[in-house]
């Protein structure tokens, strides 16, 4: 079994402009990751959440829509009022309702004044690998999620949300990269759970069609730019670009969301200046679904499926 490699590592340099010291979205100051995993007995599922500081006054923050053939709970009020007012969780389809009421507990325990908070949870479909009518998330996964969450560089590849996923035919899950720019941070993190075919830097990687239901991704993006909730909403879009770079066909049955949000609430950002925020979530988001694929390993969950690790010696040779 080869060890976890992130892209880079093997010889992949996406794009031009510099990374941060993690490569990760927790790059971006008062930007913090919490997982859990859970495995074994026919599972491989979990829980990852973004914890931005800052959450309970309200960050500026949008969603991109790519396909909506998914659920990305509270997504209708992010596009209403351009904020977020909870931190962001993913999960697996089916516990996409109770990690969102979990998330809301735990709000709640915070602060006693509160009478109302849009939660936002997003999802991949991770039955191929994991007995997903279970619904075996509890509040305890949740709340330990959150509570954990820590600005260093968050696991990769099968870990958390990503535990169960799959991509362009190999096993995937959780990734992350970063760019940094004059005046701030753009980072990326990723659950990438979608069919295509792996295109690493222009170059197909042919491989076998995995055959399950639900295909995915959902990205979320967050930078310490002072953008507006309208410019967050052209960052989001570039996000779901990014993933044709790596091959997504983009498939009728998938639901590919991208949630953008800025730690600055005061925003005074010129449109005409954008093109390298533009070229840096494209970037993190192109990185970040490679180490997705590159940082898992070869899974065998539920009835036995099995899902291999795409090839590192593979990946060198495109480097």
């Amino acid at each position: 079994m080869q060890t976890p490699r992130r892209v880079r590592d093997l010889g992949v340099t996406v794009g031009t402009l510099s990374t941060g010291p993690l490569n990760a979205v927790t790059d971006v100051p008062g930007v913090r990751v919490g997982q859990t995993t859970i495995t074994g007995n026919g599972l491989n599922t979990g829980v990852t959440a973004i914890v931005p500081d800052g959450w309970a006054e309200t960050l500026p923050a949008a969603v991109a829509v790519g396909n909506g053939y998914g659920k990305l709970v509270g997504s209708t009020q992010v596009d209403e009022l351009g904020v977020i007012e909870t931190p962001i969780l993913l999960t697996g389809t089916l516990s996409t309702f109770r990690v969102a009421d979990a998330l809301i507990s735990w709000v709640l325990d915070r602060d006693p004044r509160i009478t109302s908070r849009n939660p936002v949870v997003g999802e991949t479909n991770d039955g191929h690998l994991s007995d997903i009518r279970r619904r075996p998330v509890t509040p305890d996964h949740v709340h330990s999620a959150l509570d954990t969450a820590t600005s260093a560089l968050p696991a990769e590849g099968c870990a958390g949300a990503g535990t169960g996923t799959c991509a362009l035919g190999f096993k995937a899950g959780i990734g992350t990269a970063s760019r940094v720019l004059d005046h701030g941070v753009v980072g990326a993190l990723v659950q990438s759970n979608f069919s295509g075919l792996l295109t690493v830097l222009g170059t197909p990687v042919p491989a076998q069609p995995i055959d399950a239901d639900g295909n995915s991704c959902m990205i979320v993006v967050a930078t310490d730019l002072p953008l507006d909730a309208r410019q967050l909403g052209r960052l989001a879009r570039r996000a779901i670009f990014a993933m044709a770079r790596v091959g997504s066909d983009y498939a009728p049955g998938s639901g590919d969301y991208a949630i953008a949000f800025s730690t600055r609430r005061t925003p005074g950002f010129a449109d005409r200046d954008l093109r390298c925020p533009f070229q840096a979530v494209t970037e993190s988001v192109e990185e970040a679904l490679l180490n997705s694929l590159t940082m898992a390993q070869t899974t065998t969950g539920f009835q036995d499926r099995t899902v291999q690790a795409v090839s590192h010696d593979l990946i060198r040779r495109l480097g």
